[in-house]
């Protein structure tokens, strides 16, 4: 039985290309959106006496960690700006883990008979 279920899993078809559409897609769309954000986050944070963006890295740096955690050691954007760009953030994080989620489950119920 288990030697069916990793026979099934493995072999490449239809639903194996979508399940890497799928990533692809959600891997691009977020390596640019982290590149807008990083550019944003820098325009508006750098610069501010108490932040701690200092440099370009500090904005990417920020803005790949919002994408990927949700949460910082930095402190809080305290510009409007910086802080509207973060909630924009954390929601594009939030939209791609649970289609990334939603297509691995799309993924594995299709292996069923």
């Amino acid at each position: 039985m288990l030697r069916e279920e990793v026979r099934r899993l493995a072999t490449w078809g239809e639903r194996h290309r979508r399940l890497l559409a799928r990533v692809t897609v959600a891997f691009a769309l977020t390596l640019v959106f982290d590149a807008i954000g990083a550019v944003l986050i820098w325009r508006f944070e750098h610069g501010v006496k108490t932040g701690d963006i200092h440099s370009f890295g500090d904005a990417a740096f920020f803005s790949t960690v919002q994408l990927l955690t949700v949460s910082s050691q930095i402190k809080n954007p305290l510009t409007t700006g910086g802080r509207i760009v973060d909630v924009f953030l954390e929601i594009w994080a939030l939209f791609v883990v649970t289609a990334i989620a939603g297509s691995f489950a799309a993924f594995f119920g299709s292996a069923d008979p």
